[in-house]
């Protein structure tokens, strides 16, 4: 039977990050390796999207400094993100509720989560009428079990034998099966959204790209509300559609956005608060606030590690970015 290790105290982490790694540090970086953790702190960032792109650190204090630069972009995400998903389920809501003349979920399946009759052929018929299946369950296993823990923006209305309204259920959901719901409307339903949130129709000609943009920031939302390590993109879950990056390109005059850099998901968001009326004052202070956070990386550790960080054109980016949201 193989010897199991003995786990390494906070002095022995010091001295195998010293001795193993070639880090400079020192004792009194113990309080900061404490509350960064090895395991989240220099094992979750010690490198950069994927474990084979390594970070040169030299330093611990470039550790933390990442960390921070980390931190720093989920604080600031946050409260956009959470800003930006309830505006879009206001968004939906309203023209379900137009389209369907109810708020009982069984009359809006029947009337508006219809896309799948507008499949082009049958396979792709089918997989529609497997989502729009799939939602439904996963819609009444989330009312179930929120029921049985007594979310009271649920169990009010069981209580009183009623059916859970929409709006409710829009409370409950994940951002995921809330993209689900999304894409499972008809095309005239899709499109008023799309329409409602000024985005661009040449980009969207068949309805798709506001669940798209939800399924986007999905994967940014989770990973920040969760404090999962976000700087590097690494929490994507899959492939961005070609029509958000389009319909961002095309509107803001950006190129190059592939969201493998933090940056265009920030300008994803900036580009929604625009879209929901945000002012110029506040779109360009989530602007400015960023810029912040990469300048005092770029001041705290050597470009060897900012590079693999943020990409070169970053800077023009956000230059691009500010024109878009004017003065």
């Amino acid at each position: 039977m193989a010897k199991k290790e003995k786990p390494k105290t906070i002095n022995a982490l010091i001295r195998y990050l010293r001795d193993h790694h070639g880090i400079a540090i020192s004792s009194r970086h113990k309080q900061k390796l404490r509350n960064i953790g090895y395991y989240h702190g220099y094992k979750g960032y010690r490198y950069a999207t994927m474990p084979s792109n390594r970070l040169p650190y030299a330093s611990f204090n470039e550790i933390i400094a990442i960390n921070s630069f980390d931190t720093g972009l989920k604080s600031l995400f946050y409260p956009q993100l959470m800003f930006i998903e309830t505006a879009l389920k206001n968004y939906v809501l309203e023209e379900v509720l137009d389209h369907s003349r109810s708020s009982n979920f069984n009359d809006i399946y029947h009337s508006s989560l219809t896309a799948y009759k507008s499949a082009a052929n049958p396979a792709k018929q089918k997989d529609a009428l497997r989502n729009r299946v799939a939602l439904r369950s996963k819609i009444y296993s989330t009312l179930s079990a929120f029921y049985t823990s007594d979310k009271k923006v649920i169990s009010h209305f069981y209580n009183k034998d009623d059916n859970v309204p929409i709006w409710a259920i829009f409370e409950v959901i994940s951002l995921g099966e809330f993209g689900r719901f999304v894409q499972c409307l008809n095309f005239n339903c899709r499109k008023s959204i799309s329409q409602k949130l000024r985005l661009n129709q040449s980009c969207d000609t068949n309805g798709y790209l506001t669940g798209s943009i939800i399924y986007t920031i999905k994967d940014l939302r989770n990973a920040v509300a969760h404090n999962e390590i976000v700087f590097d993109t690494r929490f994507q879950s899959g492939f961005v559609n070609k029509n958000v990056i389009n319909c961002l390109e095309y509107d803001i005059g950006i190129h190059n956005i592939n969201f493998r850099n933090i940056v265009d998901y920030l300008v994803l968001i900036v580009y929604l608060l625009n879209r929901m009326g945000v002012s110029k004052a506040e779109s360009n202070k989530v602007i400015s606030l960023f810029e912040n956070h990469t300048e005092a990386l770029r001041k705290s550790v050597p470009n060897a590690v900012f590079s693999k960080v943020l990409q070169t054109d970053t800077k023009k980016k956000l230059i691009l970015l500010s024109a878009f949201i004017g003065k």
